[in-house]
């Protein structure tokens, strides 16, 4: 009788996050002293934040590696903010495109430790958390050993070579844009709709849209599952410009997706070539 009842306890326990340290609570903040970055526009930074957080220009520094992904560059761009790898990196703001953006960035460069603060710039504020109008300080200039994770950033080519072989040996390709623009329908470049066997989970749908937390881990797998996305398939996840497919390609890490990458150039790259492969999918029955 007791093994059923443990048996039925363990059941009825919810799924934990696979790697639940990419996430952090406004109240472990305090516990981690980590380096604190608000990507949200200046006006609001000078409004309030994070006590001793230090303002990033998410758009700034997306173009810049939209550009160029130069490690001398990002060596003194990181390295101006006291990056260095030693001490928990902690992204906020308001919009997660941003916040993931930033993450992914900093990931890309080999950096571990990088958090994203669940929920927000809003669960900060709703726990109480001490709230600046001081600009923080400017960190002491460091040089971090920055090393580049080819494994993370997907290029046209990868894919291209990818849809051309075995679809069931090919990359899983997840498209975080929405319903409408995956089939097509919406005019974003020159050609529109999605690439052949793309799987379509948009970027919002993996947070409680109320508290605009990251849903729990038995949710998300319900939500993978329904989806098709296998965890352990090698996954490229897209949108029309890195955001949104940071959002998810970090929600497939939370969740232990084995290799997740980025293809950073996402559709405003492949909708604007005139040999890449394009479908356009029947709009799911309601």
């Amino acid at each position: 009788m007791l093994a059923l009842v443990m048996s039925t306890l363990l059941l009825s326990e919810p799924a934990n996050y696979a790697k639940p340290r990419l996430l952090i609570e406004a109240k472990e903040i305090a516990e981690v002293s980590p380096i604190l970055l608000d990507v949200r526009p200046e006006a609001e930074y000078a409004k309030g934040h994070i006590p001793g957080a230090i303002p990033v220009n998410a758009k700034a520094w997306g173009d810049r590696f939209y550009e160029k992904a130069d490690v001398a560059e990002w060596t003194d761009l990181l390295g101006g903010v006291g990056i260095s790898g030693e001490r928990p990196i902690v992204v906020y703001g308001e919009n997660l495109t941003d916040v993931a953006r930033i993450w992914w960035i900093i990931r890309y460069w080999g950096i571990s430790d990088v958090r994203i603060l669940n929920g927000g710039w809003s669960a900060w504020k709703i726990s109480g958390g001490e709230i600046s109008t001081t600009p923080a300080t400017k960190p002491a200039r460091v040089v971090p050993k920055l090393t580049a994770q080819a494994d993370r950033f997907a290029q046209k080519d990868d894919l291209m070579k990818s849809l051309m072989g075995d679809p069931a040996k090919g990359l899983q390709i997840v498209d975080a844009r929405s319903m409408k623009e995956h089939c097509g329908e919406t005019n974003t470049a020159k050609r529109n709709g999605a690439m052949p066997g793309a799987k379509s989970l948009e970027w919002v749908e993996v947070l409680d849209p109320k508290t605009k937390r990251f849903k729990p881990a038995d949710e998300l797998q319900l939500l993978l599952k329904e989806r098709g996305i296998d965890l352990n398939r090698p996954s490229v996840t897209h949108c029309q410009g890195g955001g949104r497919a940071a959002v998810v390609a970090f929600t497939l890490e939370l969740m232990g997706g084995k290799q997740v990458s980025n293809y950073y150039r996402s559709w405003s790259e492949w909708g604007n070539e005139p040999d890449t492969l394009i479908v356009k999918p029947m709009p799911p029955k309601k």
